[in-house]
């Protein structure tokens, strides 16, 4: 089997650790890293919803994303005003999305919650890593008005895989994703269900193996960072 630059083997994860206790004053709070990848995921609990979802008796679960300055070699410019940077707004809508995904709306009642994921430093898979991250902000945050039970119907995780000189590979870091041929995230459920897979060949093709193969890798990823989750969750895990 092909080792990697970092010396890993194509199925194997970076080293990934989640913290239950940044400096943040948030509801529900995680700092997640995996390899040199850190972000810092907050969740914070209105108890309204946006005017078009008034008496509905639901809620709403939205997200942020921005990479601060410092996140990179070169200085990562702010977004600012209401125009949001292409990339940055697709993110925090995929996030939105995932965490959605796991949410009965009803079991939440009428409030808001907002997810910010901020990338402190980046070193590829930000986004994966923040989906991952931001749901166990999200339990922790709806843990303190007791509503995680009948809120949370699954968990949720993502991951990036590709394929790097001809191989398929599972979480690729920054300098593999810029040699990638192939780039996808995925993001399921705990059980193996599909939210979401981007997937594009970058100035390649690839072939129905290939994703066949990618997916498996991904799902080999995204159960060990269900059980990551479960394990840093312990006795507040929802499921």
């Amino acid at each position: 089997m092909p080792t990697r630059h970092d010396g890993r083997a194509p199925d194997t994860l970076r080293p990934v650790a989640i913290d239950l206790d940044p400096p943040s004053s948030a509801a529900g709070k995680a700092m997640i890293s995996a390899g040199n990848t850190v972000v810092l995921c907050t969740a914070s609990i209105d108890d309204d919803v946006p005017p078009w979802m008034a008496g509905r008796g639901r809620g709403w679960v939205t997200a942020e994303y921005s990479m601060l300055p410092g996140s990179t070699g070169d200085r990562k410019r702010r977004d600012r005003g209401p125009k949001l940077d292409g990339r940055t707004s697709e993110i925090q809508r995929l996030i939105g999305r995932s965490l959605r995904a796991a949410v009965n709306l009803e079991g939440l009642g009428e409030r808001t919650v907002t997810v910010d994921c901020d990338v402190l430093r980046a070193d590829g898979g930000t986004r994966t890593a923040s989906i991952t991250g931001a749901f166990v902000a999200l339990v922790r945050a709806l843990d303190t008005v007791g509503a995680a039970s009948a809120a949370i119907t699954s968990s949720v995780a993502a991951v990036s895989v590709g394929v790097v000189d001809g191989t398929p590979v599972l979480d690729l870091d920054y300098p593999e994703d810029v040699r990638a041929e192939v780039d996808m995230n995925v993001v399921t459920t705990g059980e193996g269900e599909f939210i979401e897979v981007q997937g594009t060949g970058e100035g390649a093709t690839f072939s129905r193996g290939q994703l066949d193969g990618m997916l498996e890798l991904a799902g080999v990823g995204i159960e060990q960072l269900t059980a990551l989750q479960k394990r840093t969750l312990g006795e507040r895990w929802p499921l």
